[in-house]
């Protein structure tokens, strides 16, 4: 048994000699691509100890190297021997840059396809071509090494009824099937999860915080899925459930189902498929045309039934938002100080309370002080939580997967009195935050049209922030949805009614205090006077946002009847769900403010 990272790092060095090789890439990411790996795919940290949610390696017999972003430089030195690997930074010194500098020219670096985008591998192959010889492996070596490797997750299929979807698995099989005859293509290769599973109105609880299973799906221009996932984990209401047209394959025959294509002409989006399928396909025949997954726009354009659903959870949300913030005051007043692990249990205590959630929908970012300056602040990998303590600003980030829609929500929290520095930084993201929410554009805008309206009132007094503003939300699905976005990225794809995106300004203070203010908002069409119609956005999100933290003089009267109004509904939707304390609360937090 390979016990220590030492001994790991042995034995790979020992099989890269016996394969001829010469170094190692591993990467975070697994077979699926997926933002969340499985507990029995973290093939990177079982090889160096890492348990951050990206980065990679690359080992040599004389040297490895781990690449981590701004987010785990403290976390990987506690995690990781420095003896035996060096601490690269994943973005500003990329793996592939390293491996030109520390591999000599004519060197054999392996690869396993299944671990890398399609588009990454060509990529990856221009860059190395000239030096290197990348070698493309047949088998995972550390699928061979690893002996305790934990067995998957193997969760209950879940048949998503046409009453809580909106529409018939037949029917958007039909509707993506048209879609892939107009690209003159006989199928598509699906292997985004959450495409999968909306296409087959089934969920499962395979992957933690997202609501899929572990699967594959070829679907022809005529409407007929073959259905990668073992069979002996079908529901047998299934065939009712998603009518004809529908083969279920055992995982071990996909690459038998792919090499049949080989007279076809097969779509495949290169960001979202390993770059093994695109292989297996070329060396059996078969015309890749690649192109994105069909299924990512009318997903991400939610129907009537899914709308209804993402208003109905976000209010049962709103419930268990209020009644944690409530509580937070009040152990604040009696000078109860707890720490980020605390909160974050408190809060996911509240929110189970309901039967319709499943999940989280992420890890609840819990941030005291100035560990919120940091973006993606997870407590849990710190050596210990942060503690809250007065005068500072206290910022959650957290969600719910449930069985009628995913939430998303971040508020930033006065802990005593902030100071007047963090009032006004807070206000001029407020005022950004206003800005997307009160937006009218035309149809065909593309995000980045709108990203400034967020971002101009900081820009104007030089300060910034280094993230999108928006990324597309599921229905019961990622939480992190494409294709759409809000942010400074050139993404071409326009934002169409039925979307739900996040609308989430921030402000980071490095070691100092960070700033958030997150609502999900859905689009909407606007009839005008004018020559067209427009689309703007209509708050989903029922919580209130701390005035404590507003600086009211420098809010226009348009922004303050927003804010007011935006109040106003949160208290409508609300004050009957809750009583007592909370009820108080509620009602002191949605009172109207005034110049």
């Amino acid at each position: 048994m390979l016990t220590t990272t030492e001994q790991r790092l042995t034995a790979i060095r020992k099989w890269l000699a016996e394969h001829n090789l010469d170094a190692l890439l591993v990467p975070h990411e697994d077979e699926y691509l997926g933002e969340y790996v499985p507990a029995h795919n973290e093939r990177l940290h079982w090889l160096t100890g890492f348990t951050g949610s990206a980065g990679a390696a690359v080992i040599t017999q004389d040297k490895a190297a781990i690449f981590i972003d701004g987010r785990y430089t403290v976390q990987v030195t506690k995690q990781v021997p420095a003896e035996l690997f060096e601490y690269r930074h994943l973005i500003n010194e990329p793996a592939l840059d390293w491996i030109i500098d520390h591999v000599a020219a004519g060197k054999k670096v392996a690869i396993d396809p299944r671990m890398h985008s399609g588009a990454w591998l060509e990529s990856a192959q221009a860059k190395l071509s000239k030096q290197h010889q990348l070698t493309i492996l047949d088998s995972n070596p550390i699928d061979e090494l690893w002996i305790d490797r934990p067995a998957a997750v193997v969760s209950d299929v879940r048949l998503m009824a046409t009453d809580l979807v909106g529409q018939s698995s037949e029917s958007k099989r039909e509707q993506i099937g048209t879609l892939v005859k107009k690209q003159g293509a006989d199928c598509v290769v699906i292997t985004a999860l959450d495409s999968i599973c909306w296409l087959l109105n089934v969920r499962g609880l395979d992957v933690s915080r997202l609501p899929v299973l572990l699967s594959h799906a070829i679907l022809h221009s005529n409407g007929e899925v073959e259905f990668i996932l073992d069979p002996a984990r079908i529901p047998a209401e299934f065939d009712q459930h998603v009518g004809q047209g529908v083969t279920v394959y055992h995982p071990e025959q996909l690459q038998a189902r792919l090499e049949a294509l080989s007279h076809c002409k097969v779509l495949l989006d290169a960001s979202t498929s390993n770059a093994w399928f695109k292989l297996v396909l070329q060396n059996c025949g078969a015309q890749v045309i690649t192109a994105s997954d069909p299924c990512l726009m009318p997903k991400a354009a939610k129907n009537a039934t899914e709308i209804e659903g993402m208003k109905a959870c976000h209010i049962r949300d709103g419930v268990a938002m209020v009644t944690f913030l409530s509580w937070l005051d009040s152990e604040v007043a009696q000078g109860k100080l707890h720490n980020e692990a605390q909160l974050a249990d408190k809060l996911e205590a509240i929110r189970r309370l309901d039967p319709s959630l499943k999940d989280l929908s992420f890890d609840t970012i819990s941030a005291a002080g100035g560990n919120a300056a940091m973006c993606h602040y997870n407590h849990e990998n710190q050596p210990t939580p942060g503690q809250l303590t007065l005068n500072t600003l206290y910022l959650v980030d957290s969600g719910g997967q449930y069985l009628d829609g995913t939430t998303d929500i971040t508020r930033t929290i006065a802990i005593g009195q902030p100071s007047a520095e963090m009032v006004q930084q807070f206000t001029l993201a407020l005022k950004g935050h206003i800005g997307i929410a009160r937006a009218r554009f035309p149809q065909g805008t593309r995000g980045f049209q709108l990203d400034t309206l967020a971002r101009q009132h900081l820009w104007a007094e030089g300060y910034d922030y280094d993230h999108g503003t928006g990324h597309g939300v599921g229905h019961f699905l990622s939480v992190h949805e494409g294709p759409a976005s809000i942010s400074k990225r050139l993404i071409d794809v326009p934002l169409v009614e039925g979307m739900v995106l996040s609308n989430e300004p921030g402000y980071y203070r490095a070691e100092q205090f960070g700033i958030r203010i997150e609502n999900l908002e859905l689009i909407v069409e606007l009839p005008t006077q004018g020559d067209f119609s427009v689309l703007t956005f209509e708050s989903l999100t029922r919580c209130p946002i701390d005035v404590r933290n507003i600086d009211v003089n420098l809010l226009t009267r348009p922004e303050l009847a927003w804010l007011n109004e935006y109040h106003s509904k949160v208290w409508a939707d609300l004050n009957e769900l809750v009583d007592g304390e909370v009820l108080t609360w509620l009602r002191q937090a949605t009172l109207p403010l005034s110049h």
